[in-house]
């Protein structure tokens, strides 16, 4: 333990670069850092295992600050410990192309884990990582050999505590039992609106201890002292630990601590210079004194402690050079080397099969294939695993004390997918979770950040359209596909039958830089029969599915609506209309592909004709102001799907007769 004088100025060198930054961008959340500024010399001097030369080594232990406003504590640690941000960053605080933007971004900043910002979602990464943890841990570690053996330490405020999500994600880590994740609460009853207890009275340590938590109540937040020792009693706990922090909002600025003034504002010059003379701070903004970065500096501990675990593993590898070659594969996220030849005989298998079956069951038969050589898949489902069929035969459903490879999510989707992404940044798994497509909109803004952080994160959603029939409106997706396609970065997958479905399995996995979103039917959907080629294309997003010589219009289509476009297409030819299908299960990675191929799918010169089960303002970016779209602009009705089809006029007539209206 340092000595109380090292830390107040290890605390104050927190404040003073907090301040400084944010008064020199004009922007920023200086209160924060200055609050949990105690919080932080604790756990990053006495607990936290990490070495600033190597921010990716694999036994590191995991930190978010879920209330990411507060960036420049997280900044400010990194640079004081000795990771590659050099002061010149911290003075470019919120600029263009800085390292220190607004909020953490992953792979920004040296030594971020996660992007967060959107409160409640790093607590929710946290549980992923915590839970990705315990698995790996499970699986790879022998006796003698912890070579998975982390903490997962989360900073978090009022405002993530008041997200609906911080419920589902907390409620399901006490259930599991991650006695591994370690989360400090800045209590300091301030948001940006003021005094928090107008609109937040919870008991918060018995709300917890009611999650099943271990809760260190009452901590003086500003005493190192007894935070690290209630750090020390965390460790000791087999159940997730909320250590509570009370702490004041801006401490050391005179004028406005304890107040939502300082919250998300610069101080200003008058303050800031009255701060520094109440903590006794002398050093110029953005000056630290030597003795000051040699109490902080992580280097030296760092190397140490990476080294021993490197000579750990060495030994490992040598005792169980499998297991080390298979962790050191998972790790970096590289597929098994059996993965293309799996596929290539899963994609055989199904047009040997030629079977007429729902996308949901196509995908469940995929998952059952890959799994056989991806034992990272790590699958589940927001409480409808019977109906998403994210199963599959040899998975085992992870309970307390019970690992295993399958997550029931319960009925939390945005819990579900924000706890997805903490799994992919961990390392070690490739996560899917599945819900119904109109629920999406509950998971929303972690399919975002998802996107934003390029993660390898797939989303599973089945019961795609008015298919699924008698629940009606509520449960049938209309406006849904064209929001996920709205997403920067996402790939959105709805394919039409078994082996349009394994390739996009296939591709999604195969996927490094981004999430994708796999959509399926309930309803079962007939094999379309293809050459080669064209079961090579569909991985190009799309492609021509059926052609006819001297074709004077086109059909674009997707999902249980190419079956509608096929006879349209007959109907059509029979009648004198020489017309092209294309199938286009992904419109994201067809809008990568060069302009060569997309003008071999899509000839300029060519009429064309739309068709999904959905809102049609997409579609307009393929057909043209000239072009016309079968879809569906309002919401559904309950009945079987053979006759909502019918109803909303999803008929071979209807296409016919908008093929006919594009050629005149």
């Amino acid at each position: 333990m340092t000595t109380s004088q090292d830390t107040r100025n290890m605390a104050n060198a927190i404040r003073a670069l907090a301040m400084d930054a944010v008064q020199k961008a004009n922007s920023g959340h200086p209160g924060m850092p200055m609050g949990m500024a105690e919080i932080a010399v604790a756990l990053w001097s006495n607990h936290l295992r990490h070495n600033p030369a190597d921010p990716r080594w694999a036994d590191r232990d995991r930190f978010v600050v879920s209330n990411g406003h507060g960036s420049m504590l997280h900044y400010a640690l990194l640079h004081l410990a000795g990771y590659d941000l050099p002061m010149e960053e911290l003075k470019n605080f919120r600029q263009l192309h800085s390292k220190t933007p607004g909020h953490p971004e992953v792979d920004i900043t040296p030594g971020i884990e996660t992007t967060t910002g959107p409160l409640g979602q790093g607590i929710a990464n946290a549980v992923g990582m915590a839970l990705a943890e315990w698995l790996l841990a499970a699986r790879f570690n022998k006796p003698g050999f912890d070579i998975v053996d982390h903490y997962t330490y989360v900073f978090l405020g009022d405002g993530c505590l008041m997200e609906g999500i911080s419920h589902e994600v907390c409620s399901l880590a006490g259930t599991l039992g991650l006695s591994k994740l370690i989360v400090l609460y800045d209590d300091n009853g301030i948001s940006i609106d003021g005094e928090v207890e107008g609109w937040f009275k919870d008991n918060t340590p018995k709300r917890f201890e009611a999650y099943g938590w271990n809760v260190i109540p009452s901590v003086d937040g500003h005493d190192v002292a007894a935070i690290d020792a209630a750090i020390t009693q965390a460790k000791g706990s087999n159940k997730p630990t909320l250590i509570c922090c009370k702490t004041v909002i801006g401490k050391g600025a005179p004028n406005m601590q304890g107040t939502d003034k300082v919250h998300g504002a610069a101080l200003g010059d008058t303050e800031i210079a009255a701060t520094r003379a109440a903590i006794g701070w002398t050093s110029p903004p953005f000056e630290i004194p030597a003795d000051v970065y040699a109490a902080w500096d992580a280097k030296a501990k760092g190397k140490d402690l990476q080294s021993a675990w490197s000579k750990t593993f060495a030994d490992y590898r040598q005792q169980f050079p499998a297991d080390a070659a298979e962790f050191e594969r998972r790790m970096k996220g590289e597929l098994p080397v059996g993965f293309d030849k799996t596929v290539a005989a899963m994609i055989a298998a199904c047009v040997e099969k030629k079977e007429t079956i729902a996308t949901r069951k196509a995908s469940q038969n995929a998952i059952q294939a890959l799994s056989a050589v991806l034992p990272e898949f790590l699958g589940g489902s927001a409480d409808l695993t019977g109906s998403n069929l994210t199963n599959w035969k040899e998975c085992v459903a992870v309970r307390a004390g019970q690992p295993g490879n399958h997550i029931n999510y319960g009925v939390r989707e945005f819990g579900m997918s924000a706890i997805m992404n903490g799994i992919a940044l961990h390392g070690g798994f490739i996560p899917f979770g599945a819900t119904f497509l109109t629920f999406s909109d509950y998971s929303r803004n972690a399919l975002r950040m998802a996107a934003l952080m390029k993660q390898r994160s797939l989303f599973v959603f089945t019961h795609d359209s008015i298919g699924l029939g008698e629940d009606g409106p509520t449960h049938q997706s209309v406006e849904h596909v064209s929001s996920l396609r709205l997403i920067p970065q996402l790939d959105n997958w709805r394919p039409c039958d078994t082996v349009e479905s394994a390739v996009a399995w296939a591709e999604a996995v195969k996927r490094h830089d981004g999430p994708s979103t796999l959509i399926f039917s309930r309803q079962n959907l007939p094999f379309v029969e293809r050459d080669s080629g064209q079961i090579a294309a569909i991985s190009r997003g799309a492609y021509v599915l059926r052609d006819a010589p001297n074709a004077k219009a086109l059909i674009i289509a997707t999902g249980s609506e190419i079956e509608l476009a096929l006879k349209s297409a007959e109907q059509l030819a029979a009648e004198g209309v020489p017309v092209r299908v294309v199938s286009m299960p992904c419109a994201d990675v067809f809008a990568r592909q060069d302009a060569e191929y997309q003008a071999s799918v899509l000839p300029k010169a060519m009429p064309r004709v739309a068709v999904e089960a959905g809102v049609t303002d997409f579609w307009f970016k393929y057909v043209g102001l000239e072009g016309k779209v079968i879809g569906i602009d309002t919401f559904g009705e309950s009945a079987p799907a053979g006759a909502l089809f019918k109803y909303f006029g999803f008929t071979t007539d209807r296409v016919v007769a908008a093929v006919r209206s594009v050629l005149h």
